[in-house]
């Protein structure tokens, strides 16, 4: 008897590209992509009119300088970060008292400016010191005006309040090449 030889069925390929385009579509709209995020800066609006130059505008203006060696040099005389912040609150508190520094909270403004070879950890820690400057001064007054801490309001007439008393002026410059001095 002769035997029938039997053919060995295929598969049906057919779908394999649908499929493979599915799980393709499926992965990238699924699939989070982890994008890098800096520090939230707001900016101030450009303008071609020159800043007023007066001694009462110097006054006015905290300024803080980080070199390319990592040090600290506040309105001209050296400091180390952990007197930064004290420095920061009594410029913005002064309202006239100290003839150094600002004449009212309102008008006050805290100037960063570092070197292009200032570390990012030592740029950091600087930016921290005036941010949380500005937090205590705000959360002291919110404390004594409202009786809770500023992070804690929750009514935007007294957040503006705060924030109309304390405004942040936090002015960074462009970064420069001074070296290490």
């Amino acid at each position: 008897m002769a035997r029938n030889s039997r053919s060995i069925p295929e598969v049906n390929a057919g779908s394999m590209a649908d499929i493979a385009f599915l799980l393709l579509v499926f992965f990238l709209v699924t699939t989070t992509m982890d994008i890098p995020t800096g520090l939230q800066v707001a900016l101030p609006p450009i303008t071609n009119e020159p800043p007023p130059e007066s001694q009462q505008r110097k006054r006015e203006v905290l300024e803080v300088l980080v070199n390319a060696s990592d040090q600290l040099l506040v309105e001209q005389k050296w400091m180390t970060i952990d007197k930064l912040r004290q420095k920061t609150i009594d410029h913005l508190t002064n309202e006239g008292k100290d003839p150094t520094l600002s004449t009212t909270s309102t008008k006050a403004i805290v100037s960063l400016k570092n070197d292009r070879g200032t570390s990012y950890d030592m740029y950091v820690q600087v930016y921290n010191e005036l941010t949380a400057a500005y937090t205590i001064v705000r959360n002291e007054y919110s404390q004594q005006t409202f009786g809770k801490p500023y992070n804690k309001l929750r009514q935007k007439a007294q957040i503006d309040e705060v924030k109309k008393k304390y405004p942040k002026k936090l002015s960074e410059a462009e970064p420069v090449n001074k070296g290490g001095n």
